[in-house]
């Protein structure tokens, strides 16, 4: 299996997924001016990442795709939920992180995408950490009494490690939510969430 990822982005949860699973695979940084080169959009049309290609050349896009389809692969990592509602919950928090979630950092990472008046970024980037902050409280209060998302580690978790990177990196107050504190301090302590960060340099 190869993975085609860019450092810090949400391909990261893909990585620690493939560490978590344990079996061999390559990973590949994409820097981020070659995600529309000729070569690249051969892999991935949309030019973005993640993408997972296996050995016998099949190319998979889309982020919840390509978790759910390693969690299907490698059942014998536990990673798709316990029975039907508990596949059912971790599908419903990845889908959560990536429809919801994801999106809503959109406007911290490039305003200019949505408004062109410079004079209008910052308020549009504060009411963007306000809604964001909204979703990570319903994530913090669905921690409560939970190691993880779900009450078992799942794909889902990796995605939240990611966007809680985000937050923190894009000033988005997480004051007193000290349920998500105590889940991004495990995920800091777990072998394979620090492999794949050392891979991309994080």
């Amino acid at each position: 299996m190869k993975l085609y990822y860019l450092p810090g982005a949400c391909s990261l949860a893909d990585h620690i997924v493939l560490e978590w699973i344990g079996q061999p695979y390559e990973a590949y940084a994409v820097p981020r001016d070659q995600l529309r080169s000729p070569e690249y959009l051969k892999i991935s049309p949309n030019g973005m990442v993640p993408v997972l290609q296996e050995d016998d050349g099949w190319v998979l896009t889309e982020n919840v795709a390509i978790l759910n389809y390693l969690a299907e692969r490698f059942p014998e990592a536990k990673l798709a939920g316990e029975g039907a509602r508990g596949q059912a919950e971790a599908l419903r928090w990845l889908c959560f992180l990536n429809s919801d979630v994801h999106p809503a950092f959109k406007p911290l990472f490039g305003p200019a995408r949505f408004v062109s008046d410079e004079a209008t970024h910052a308020e549009l980037q504060e009411n963007a950490r306000t809604r964001l902050r909204g979703m990570f409280e319903r994530l913090d209060t669905q921690l409560t009494g939970r190691d993880w998302l779900t009450g078992t580690r799942s794909i889902a978790d990796p995605y939240l490690f990611v966007v809680l990177r985000w937050a923190k990196g894009k000033s988005v107050n997480l004051a007193g939510f000290d349920q998500l504190e105590r889940f991004s301090a495990r995920m800091r302590e777990d072998a394979g969430v620090q492999a794949a960060m050392k891979a991309e340099g994080l």
